[in-house]
């Protein structure tokens, strides 16, 4: 499939809430995500298959260290390469502002784990109890350009 990845705009914001709602559970709501729009430290992109939001990445930078904070994409665009192709682009649109990027994941969650490996992160740390609904320690995963 043909994917376009672009910045996050207003007009995607009740899609990415939905995945929000969908996926996670702690979800981040409309206004929060609307807030990040306004946040000059943060990054937010999306995934358009045609005019729908496939997927989409969000991180925050601070003095050059960058926090991947979601990355979601939906089921079926799942298994074709969209959370590589969206965590890259994350990565050349930081490049400039930040020398690594660092993300929490659920110890349980093989998949993603197995993606981040494969783009080159490694882990640095565990936050234990990190998760909850369910209870679960978070990976700390980071990459260095």
């Amino acid at each position: 499939m043909d994917y376009q990845i672009t910045a996050m705009g207003p007009e995607h914001i009740p899609h990415v809430a939905e995945m929000e709602r969908e996926f996670f559970s702690a979800p981040w709501d409309e206004a929060s995500l609307r807030s990040e729009l306004e946040n000059p430290l943060s990054l937010w992109l999306v995934a358009l298959c045609g005019d729908r939001v496939a997927g989409y990445v969000g991180s925050q930078t601070v003095l050059g260290e960058s926090d991947m904070m979601n990355l979601a994409v939906r089921p079926e665009y799942r298994r074709q390469g969209l959370g590589r192709r969206l965590v890259n682009a994350l990565i050349y649109e930081l490049d400039e502002d930040s020398h690594c990027l660092l993300l929490e994941v659920r110890q349980s969650n093989e998949g993603a784990i197995a993606l981040y490996r494969g783009l080159g992160f490694r882990q640095v740390g565990r936050r234990p109890n990190y998760y909850k609904r369910p209870t679960e320690d978070a990976l700390i995963l980071r990459k260095d350009w």
